[in-house]
């Protein structure tokens, strides 16, 4: 894994392409999953995660990142593709920057069975979120991009959580925490 985390921070670092097109691929249920290489601040070993009481299912706790409180989510639970993921060493969190409703920022940790590589997916190879009608909701597919070995389904971060649940980590944000008491 300290070797994915050197490689997306030398892409993000030297590249002198478009980052736009760049797209951190990772693993949920054994489905393959990517969000725009700018949204993602880090990649951190699974772990030191303070669960918090009477809190959503998808919302496993806290870590303390550099004096900060970061609400850490289970992606498996809230995209509803496991009822909890299983942790094994190639568990990691992706801490990415999150657009909230009243249009402040906000450090979310995502838990990932696996991060698998940075993907180069240009815009002619990206097509829309497909439209299933019905009660089915997309909104949070960004698109469907197109790799020679099948689709990778591109996730819009801003719209994994619903405006409930963005209320749930913003509170949580502001809650005054003491380095000890999140490790």
């Amino acid at each position: 894994m300290a070797a994915i985390r050197k490689r997306v921070q030398n892409e993000v670092k030297s590249s002198q392409e478009d980052l736009s097109m760049k797209y951190l691929s990772f693993l949920i249920a054994e489905e393959v999953y990517a969000i725009s290489i700018l949204r993602v601040k880090e990649i951190l070993e699974y772990g030191n995660i303070t669960p918090l009481p009477k809190m959503p299912d998808f919302l496993w706790g806290a870590i303390n990142l550099r004096g900060r409180v970061v609400p850490v989510i289970d992606l498996a639970v809230r995209l509803e593709k496991a009822e909890h993921s299983d942790v094994t060493r190639r568990t990691c969190i992706i801490i990415v920057e999150m657009m909230m409703a009243d249009q402040s920022r906000m450090n979310v940790g995502l838990v990932v069975d696996a991060v698998s590589k940075v993907l180069d997916i240009r815009a002619d190879q990206i097509e829309n979120a497909p439209s299933f009608g019905g009660n089915i909701n997309t909104d949070f597919i960004e698109g469907m991009g197109k790799l020679e070995s099948g689709f990778v389904i591109l996730l819009n971060i801003d719209n994994v959580l619903s405006m409930r649940d963005q209320l749930v980590l913003q509170q949580m944000g502001k809650t005054k925490s003491s380095t000890e008491t999140v490790a």
